[in-house]
C-alpha cells in the first residue's frame, strides 16, 4: 500500500476564553472550549478528502490546524512525511510557504480590494521568488488566470469588477501560483449560487485531474461532497463519527448522525439532468 501525502493523528484543539476580574482574584480556571478532539485521517495523493458536518462540528478548526494557520492542543499533521506541526525545521516551513495552500470561504473578503488581479496573484510569486524577471512573473500570471478559465486582459481589473464565481476563480489562480501540491479548501462554494458552485466544482476536479492536486475538502453541503469527494469523514462535535468512500457513507451510512445528514439532502427527480456548467 502506498504512503498516505496527507496524515493528520490525534488532532484537538482547546480554547481558552479570558477571565474577568473577578475570576482572576478568586483563582478560578479560565473558561475552556474543546473544539477538536483526537481527530485522525489520511489524504492518499491525487485524492479529495471531504469532511462534512452541521456548523460548529470543529471543520473549520481542522482546516486551519492542517494548514498551520492554527497550532493544534494535541496531535500531529504530516505531508510527505515531513511534519507540520511542533516544528521549526526549515524544509517544513518551505513546503507550508509553497506546497501547501487554502482556499477561502468567501470570494468577496479574500481579495485585496484594493489590488489589481494580477498584483493579487503575482503576490506569492514574488514573495517565493519564483519568478524574477518582470515579464516572467506577467506571463506567470496570464497563465494563471488562463487556467482557471479567465482571460489575461482580466488582470488589470479589480476585484468589485467580477461576480463571486469569478473571484473564487481569481482565488483559486492565486492558490496555484505556487505551484501547491496540497490544498485545503474551506467551504469554497457555500457563498454562491447554485449554478456558480457546478463551475467551481467543474474547475476543481479539472485542476485536479491535469495537475495531480490533493484536495482536503470542508463542506456542510452533502450534495457538494458527493459531486467532488473520493473519500469523507462525517464530523460531530470535534470528533469523526464515521469514515470511508464516498460511496459507502453516502449509499450506506452506519452512524445515526451521518444518517441524519444524508436524510437532509433534497432529491432532484431524475429526469432532470445534472447542472454542468464551464467558467468563462
Amino acid at each position: 500500500m502506498t504512503v498516505p501525502f496527507v496524515v493528520a493523528e490525534g488532532l484537538g484543539k482547546v480554547f481558552t476564553g479570558r477571565q474577568n476580574l473577578l475570576a482572576h482574584l478568586r483563582r478560578q480556571n479560565p473558561p475552556t472550549v474543546r473544539a477538536v478532539e483526537a481527530v485522525s485521517f489520511s489524504i492518499q495523493r491525487g485524492v479529495t478528502y471531504a469532511l462534512v458536518g452541521e456548523s460548529g462540528s470543529g471543520k473549520s478548526t481542522i482546516a486551519r490546524m492542517v494548514t498551520g494557520l492554527l497550532r493544534p492542543s494535541a496531535g500531529s499533521v504530516r505531508v510527505d512525511g515531513l511534519a507540520m506541526t511542533g516544528s521549526s525545521d526549515a524544509t517544513a516551513r518551505e513546503m507550508r510557504r509553497r506546497r501547501i495552500q487554502m482556499v477561502f470561504q468567501d470570494p468577496y473578503s479574500s481579495l485585496n480590494p484594493r489590488w489589481r488581479v494580477d498584483a493579487i496573484i503575482a503576490e506569492p510569486i514574488r514573495a517565493l521568488r519564483l519568478a524574477n524577471a518582470r515579464h516572467e512573473v506577467a506571463e506567470r500570471v496570464a497563465d494563471l488566470l488562463q487556467l482557471v478559465g479567465m482571460h489575461r486582459a482580466d488582470g488589470e481589473k479589480y476585484p468589485h469588477e467580477f461576480s463571486g464565481g469569478q473571484r473564487q476563480c481569481i482565488a483559486i489562480a492565486r492558490t496555484l501560483a505556487t505551484n501547491a501540491e496540497f490544498i485545503v479548501c474551506d467551504e469554497p462554494t457555500s457563498s454562491l449560487d447554485v449554478s456558480v458552485q457546478a463551475q467551481i466544482l467543474n474547475l476543481m476536479r479539472d485542476l485536479q485531474d491535469r495537475q495531480g492536486l490533493t484536495y482536503l475538502f470542508i463542506s456542510h453541503n452533502l450534495a457538494v461532497v458527493r459531486y467532488i469527494a473520493d473519500e469523507i469523514g462525517v464530523l460531530r462535535q470535534g470528533r469523526i463519527v464515521e469514515s470511508g468512500t464516498a460511496a459507502e457513507i453516502l449509499e450506506a451510512p452506519s452512524h445515526q448522525y451521518t444518517r441524519r445528514l444524508v436524510a437532509a439532502v433534497p432529491t432532484v427527480p431524475e429526469t432532470v439532468g445534472p447542472v454542468v456548467a464551464h467558467v468563462g
